[in-house]
């Protein structure tokens, strides 16, 4: 029986990546401490935070999510948060019915309110789903964050706070937004108490 040949990759240059792109964040700190604000208040203000995002971005969405509603590091009262990339029903029904590109903008109708935050992730800044979840949630009265990459793509276009990784690597941008929600998280869970 033959062997397979392994394919060698760089570990060493992807580690180096992932250093030097996260290091990058650092020129964005006080953005990065606006949309910890931004996140907090809405949950001081009795509002929910709504995210959204497709495939890897869906999974960060999920990730998020459950650090705020269930717990980051410390035991505490459980926050209001959720993700419309969890709801199968959800997605596949409106995905049938109305298209896939409405299957985020649908979920925030029926449960989006003012006060509340949507935070919308794409990599690329091209999900058309992603673009019309920002538009109705802007109309809706809600306060709306993104997470993309280096030029933000179509939805660079929004007037809103945005986490813009200064990449063009799917998998370090992704890296950077899943630091940039357990900073939120952090943020959130250590104030949190101040509100009592």
């Amino acid at each position: 029986m033959g062997h397979l040949k392994k394919m060698n990759i760089d570990i060493k240059e992807i580690i180096k990546s992932n250093l030097d792109t996260t290091k990058s964040l650092l020129n964005d700190l006080d953005n990065i401490k606006h949309v910890c604000d931004l996140s907090f208040n809405t949950i001081a203000k009795n509002g929910k935070i709504i995210l959204c995002g497709n495939g890897g971005s869906a999974s960060d969405s999920i990730h998020i999510s459950s650090e705020i509603v269930g717990k980051f590091e410390k035991t505490r009262k459980a926050l209001p948060a959720i993700s419309l990339s969890t709801n199968v029903s959800n997605l596949t029904a409106i995905g049938n019915d109305f298209g896939f590109d409405k299957i985020f903008s649908r979920q925030i109708e029926a449960i989006g309110q003012k006060g509340d935050l949507l935070i919308a992730i794409s990599t690329s800044g091209n999900s058309i789903n992603v673009y019309n979840a920002i538009t109705v949630a802007k109309k809706l009265g809600l306060n709306v964050i993104i997470f993309t990459g280096r030029d933000g793509g179509k939805i660079n276009k929004f007037d809103c706070p945005k986490i813009k990784i200064n990449s063009e690597n799917v998998a370090r941008i992704q890296e950077c937004h899943i630091l940039i929600g357990h900073i939120i998280s952090k943020y959130i869970e250590e104030n949190i108490n101040s509100l009592k």
